[in-house]
């Protein structure tokens, strides 16, 4: 847990709303101030234990993968959509009954006993978890015809892909029902937005006032019941990936994720709750600088900081106090603090809902904590009260929410019209200021965040002959697709700002609705660490620098006249050689996966120069289903190749993401920690250990010690981060001495690649809590080094108060080094899964130290 010092607070704006009618559903209670307080966050941003997550969780993820970005929306059809669930099996380990919430098992039913209460609530079923589990949409609405929900579509699709006509629409202003999207435990330990979700569903069901009718028919309310039902069910933050899915709506790695970043795309919500816990008082967004610069600023303060204090009303007038019920007074970040939480990175719920037209999106953070070691320690009664607080405030930042909607919808979706409208026109962001956001207090210079959007983004398709970058390009492509953005492909060769560019380049037109999703996406970043003293997690992504493809900004010209078509998916690479034996690069993560497919099959595949892998003539056929399989690219060689390669069987003492990025290259991996090892760990069927979280040497039993410096005399040693080295320096290996950055950097960077690991990796990397190496002994090789200069590109990175720790320090100084059988990264390539371009530099760590005698040997 991180906390922010206390600031003096913003200046209070003091709101003074009307109640509704008495019984009604949507009453708006009194409003209350609120003391400025620490903001506090629950949850490293760096996990230092090592992960188990079962291999059929990155299986189920891995295979709901979609290439393209089409919509899965079924055809317009009429509400309600009804459908009977089957049950799931009872489970009295489920964590949600000691807190006397509903437990995944009675959400079926309870879902089935809704849409009998009248003809308002539909149930989707839009995916399932990493483990296995349903997830639920509740649509609640005013019934529609097969027409009406058609015309309702036909609108929907005209806001976003025709703005300016959508803004002169009466058909629009009278008719559009404006779509909300109440999103419930993301965080599986977060349990209570479920529970206040499921009694709203059924206040709305069968409520008979005209208010709560004329919401029903003038919006279209969206529930996403349980985003996260296996750790709902395991009382976990993660999901059965180990994933926090809060932090994955950039790389969208996990099929939670995807189905939540779908409803986005379908409903195209307007507002946005994102029901979490535990923040006392309760936590409202808007935040606090740095806000992100692709959103729409102005428009999305405006509607936020206006929601927020109907929240904050409802919530506060509930009744509970400090002294009787242990519950502070509301806290809206952007009015009571300083810094600390920001809407600068687009991986949490809300702040990747603003590039897809939602205009008022809010985390609420609910205040009494029953997770963790309260959920181990306090009473069952107690548990149990502060969960109804709980449920109860939830409940009533939706109901002030559906209020806010009902007396707003029509300048909520002429704002949300408004976004797509600049998009699509080019036209410059609008600074924010108190005119631009009126009803706002406070707002300053530290507020304003803008950018100058490229005319174009291209993305070369790779070398015609060696297909360098292709996959990579494909992958990126695909993803900005599945992104809503849209892109075109080059059917001749042509010339843009001065320069030709070859047939089957993709060009990104920045004149398009959701040019912040691509720009978010694409763009490099800003350093920001001048702006504020600490972030609470990442601030710089970039996929143009990250994700191993070509990607080159435009900043001005004119597209008219090119030669180029709209694609709905990335042209396919896979290609295999009709002659001779056939050359598989080795510089992306899908060119990996294909080659432990082969070696799994028992193809003999012998290492190539360059670091590529070179295929037999005789395996021709298993080679061209790995191209179809993977979309790779196998070209001919004449080549035989050196050392023989085998199948690898990794174990690895590594975090969520990076156990998760292993098996997506489909290594052989075995999870292991320090309590695996002193269970008496087989090394037997290992070949090579990767070590950066949950293995201390110093923690190992005496046996448990000496199996591990056995199987380390005689095998290899990937190492990343503070515990890769540490172990590295325990067990003696190489001779090297790591200096920790500053723990709280992170971002991308600037390297230089001079070793055979990174040969031909980009000439960026992502950095969280930097390393770096000095006092090199013999025998070691500089793989990589931090870039001269200042290496930091975009993100966060300060010297701590000393003077060291900084940028400045690690300038120059080597981020990857080998020797040894032994290969150390101060890098972080395969963070949460989403580094791509460098997941090869882990794959090509792991071959050279269990292949060869030494790093050196390696060709």
């Amino acid at each position: 847990m991180r906390t922010t010092r206390t600031v003096p607070a913003r200046p209070v704006l003091i709101v003074t709303l009307t109640l509704a009618t008495a019984g009604s559903l949507l009453q708006g209670p009194d409003t209350a101030g609120a003391d400025p307080k620490p903001v506090t966050r629950e949850g490293a941003a760096v996990d230092d234990r090592a992960a188990q997550a079962p291999a059929s969780a990155a299986r189920r993820a891995l295979a709901a993968q979609t290439p393209a970005a089409a919509s899965t929306a079924a055809p317009a059809r009429g509400y309600p959509r009804r459908q009977i669930l089957s049950p799931d099996p009872e489970n009295a380990g489920d964590k949600s009954l000691k807190l006397g919430l509903t437990p995944y098992h009675a959400i079926a039913p309870k879902l089935n006993a809704l849409q009998r209460l009248g003809d308002r609530v539909s149930v989707e079923v839009t995916g399932r978890s990493a483990g296995g589990h349903r997830l639920y949409l509740v649509t609640v609405t005013a019934p529609e015809t097969t027409r009406q929900a058609r015309a309702q579509e036909r609108m929907r699709e005209l806001i976003e892909n025709a703005p300016a006509a959508a803004a002169k629409s009466p058909e629009i202003k009278r008719a559009y029902k404006t779509p909300v999207f109440v999103n419930s435990n993301i965080h599986g330990n977060e349990w209570e937005g479920t529970d206040a979700s499921l009694k709203i569903v059924e206040q709305l069901a069968t409520a008979k006032d005209a208010r709560t009718r004329d919401l029903l028919a003038h919006s279209r309310l969206y529930f996403n019941i349980t985003a996260n039902p296996d750790g709902r069910i395991a009382g976990t933050r993660a999901n059965a990936g180990g994933f926090d899915l809060n932090r994955d709506f950039v790389t969208a790695s996990q099929p939670e994720t995807r189905a939540m970043r779908q409803i986005e795309l379908d409903k195209q919500p307007a507002v946005l709750l994102d029901l979490h816990g535990y923040v006392n008082g309760t936590l409202i967004e808007p935040t606090t600088p740095p806000h992100g610069e692709n959103y729409e600023y102005d428009l999305f303060l405006k509607n936020s900081y206006a929601n927020a204090l109907g929240m904050e009303s409802a919530v506060n007038a509930l009744g509970y106090t400090s002294a009787k019920d242990g519950v502070e007074p509301v806290q809206i970040p952007f009015r009571d603090q300083e810094e600390g939480w920001d809407d600068w990175p687009p991986i949490f719920t809300p702040q990747y809902a603003a590039f897809h037209g939602t205009v008022a999106a809010h985390t609420v953070e609910i205040p009494l904590a029953v997770n963790n070691e309260e959920y181990d320690e306090l009473p069952v009664a107690e548990l149990r009260r502060r969960s109804a607080v709980n449920t109860a405030v939830a409940g009533a930042a939706i109901r002030a929410t559906l209020k806010h909607v009902q007396e707003h919808r029509t300048s909520l979706t002429a704002d949300q019209i408004e976004v797509f409208r600049r998009g699509a026109a080019g036209a410059p962001q609008v600074p924010v200021s108190p005119e631009t956001a009126p009803g706002v207090p406070g707002i300053g210079p530290e507020d304003v965040y803008t950018t100058n959007f490229p005319r174009a983004y291209v993305i070369p398709p790779g070398d015609s002959r060696t297909q360098r970058s292709a996959p990579a390009a494909a992958r990126l492509v695909d993803h900005l697709l599945a992104n809503d953005v849209r892109v075109t492909r080059a059917t001749h060769p042509f010339r843009l700002a001065g320069r030709t560019y070859p047939r089957g380049s993709y060009v990104v037109d920045m004149h398009q609705p959701k040019r912040g999703m691509a720009n978010v996406l694409l763009a490099d970043g800003r350093d920001i660490s001048g702006k504020v003293s600490v972030m609470y997690d990442i601030s710089g992504w970039s996929l143009g620098r990250l994700w191993g493809a070509t990607v080159e900004q435009v900043p001005s010209g004119s597209l008219r006249g090119a030669p180029l078509r709209q694609v709905t998916e990335a042209a396919p690479v896979a290609h295999t050689a009709a002659d001779g034996n056939l050359r598989l690069r080795l510089t992306d993560p899908r060119e990996i996966a294909a080659l432990n497919s082969l070696l799994q099959q028992g193809v003999r595949v012998r290492q190539g120069p360059g670091g590529s892998a070179i295929v037999p003539a005789s395996a021709r056929r298993q080679a061209a289903a790995a191209a179809r399989t993977h979309d790779v690219s196998f070209t001919a060689t004449r080549l035989s190749g050196g050392t023989p390669l085998h199948r690898l069987r990794v174990a690895a003492a590594v975090t969520p993401g990076e156990l998760f990025a292993l098996r997506e290259m489909n290594f052989d991996v075995t999870p292991v920690s320090t309590a695996v090892l002193n269970s008496g760990f087989d090394w037997s069927g290992t070949d090579v250990l990767f070590v950066s979280a949950g293995l201390d040497h110093a923690a190992l039993t005496a046996p448990a010690r000496r199996a591990l410096n056995a199987f380390l005399d005689d095998h290899g040693l990937v190492g990343r981060g503070a515990r890769g080295a540490a172990l590295n320096a325990a067990a003696d290996r190489l001779a090297v001495k790591p200096v920790e950055g500053n723990t709280d950097a992170n971002g991308v960077v600037r390297t230089e690649n001079t070793g055979r690991i990174t040969r031909d990796a980009p000439a960026h990397a992502f950095v969280y809590a930097p390393l770096w190496f000095t006092d090199l002994g013999p025998g070691v090789r500089v793989e990589q080094s931090y870039a001269t200069g200042n290496p930091l590109v975009s993100g966060h990175w300060r010297p701590l108060r000393d003077g060291t720790g900084g940028p400045a320090a690690a300038a120059g100084r080597a981020s990857v080094v080998s020797g040894g059988r032994t290969v150390l990264f101060g890098t972080e390539p395969l963070f949460r899964a989403h580094p791509k371009g460098e997941f090869p530099q882990v794959a090509r760590a792991l071959f050279t130290v269990a292949h060869s005698g030494s790093v050196e040997e390696s060709g």
